[in-house]
């Protein structure tokens, strides 16, 4: 038992120096925020107003330069996919367009009537193939803007 009170006298005795080391340092390092942070007079307190103010002004600045120019950018990459993509519709209708003229000169040609028909079916196939890639076209643009 005496061993466990000198244990607990000598914690205690610990935990009151850890403490005061604790105040003392707080106590040092809240001297040292209070004298860096100090108010300052009213004209050197504007000035710095005007500094920081001024600062944000810039970094604004910069920030409407880089947003113009990445819009610009996007714009100019919307319109080249844009036309890439119409030009690949255009291929492949033209394309089915002709395989379409092809079929129905060879099908004319024996005087088929079913193959008349299923050369206009084919025909009004790629028309709507034609609406609908220009349909997609038109969203993808929409959606990236």
């Amino acid at each position: 038992m005496t061993n466990e009170k000198e244990v607990k006298n000598n914690e205690e005795n610990i935990n009151s120096k850890d403490f005061l080391i604790g105040s003392l340092i707080g106590g040092i390092v809240g001297a040292s925020v209070a004298l860096l942070f100090a108010p300052k007079s009213g004209r050197e307190m504007r000035e710095d107003l005007n500094t920081g103010a001024q600062q944000v002004r810039e970094r604004a600045n910069e920030w409407k330069d880089v947003a113009y120019e990445k819009g610009t950018e996007w714009s100019s990459q919307l319109q080249e996919r844009s036309r890439d993509l119409s030009d690949r519709v255009k291929d492949k209708t033209g394309e089915l367009q002709d395989r379409v003229n092809q079929f129905k000169e060879e099908k004319l040609n024996k005087e088929n009537k079913e193959a008349l028909e299923v050369a206009e079916a084919i025909e009004e196939a790629a028309e709507e193939l034609e609406r609908l890639e220009a349909d997609q076209a038109y969203e993808e643009a929409v959606h990236k803007n």
